[in-house]
């Protein structure tokens, strides 16, 4: 896969059960490459391995090009090693709501706590439903891309958030 990614990424309401009406989870561990002006990623998702490259984020983090290439489970782990420590683990799981797929990502070790929902949508003015869990909009807030968290852990900055969301 590649083109311009267009997502919107939300705090996750502790009160709110997401877990109930997600339609699978999957155990997520990823770690980053240095590279200069692009984000290298590497994703070991169940037992698939994934490559993907990011270009910087525009109009406030709402869109960005994005390459994305499956590999072998054994290239992954390869690859992981490469990686500059700490390696994200989530867990993601997959809501559908009013037509939209919602990919809730429930942050383990340094971001434990932190619980983070992304819908992707086809341009930047769609129009979308938000379900109850959903807190408020965190787009474009760098603290919250998954390439910050290794380096400036939630556990670090948790207590800025109000409690419903740590």
């Amino acid at each position: 896969m590649s083109g311009f990614e267009i997502e919107r990424k939300f705090l996750v309401r502790k009160d709110k059960d997401f877990k109930a009406l997600a339609t699978s989870d999957t155990h997520i561990q990823q770690g980053y490459i240095a590279a200069k002006g692009a984000t290298v990623r590497i994703r070991i998702r169940g037992n698939k391995g994934f490559l993907t490259i990011k270009s910087p984020s525009r109009n406030g983090g709402l869109s960005r090009y994005e390459f994305e290439k499956e590999i072998s489970l054994e290239e992954a782990q390869q690859l992981m090693k490469l990686c500059e420590p700490p390696i994200i683990d989530k867990r993601r799981y997959l809501v559908e709501y009013a037509g939209h797929t919602f990919e809730i990502d429930e942050f383990y070790g340094d971001n434990e706590g932190l619980v983070m929902a992304e819908v992707e949508l086809n341009d930047e003015g769609e129009v979308f439903e938000k379900p109850g869990f959903i807190g408020p909009e965190v787009t474009g807030d760098r603290r919250f891309y998954n390439s910050n968290l290794r380096m400036m852990p939630f556990t670090i900055w948790r207590n800025t958030l109000p409690e419903e969301y740590r």
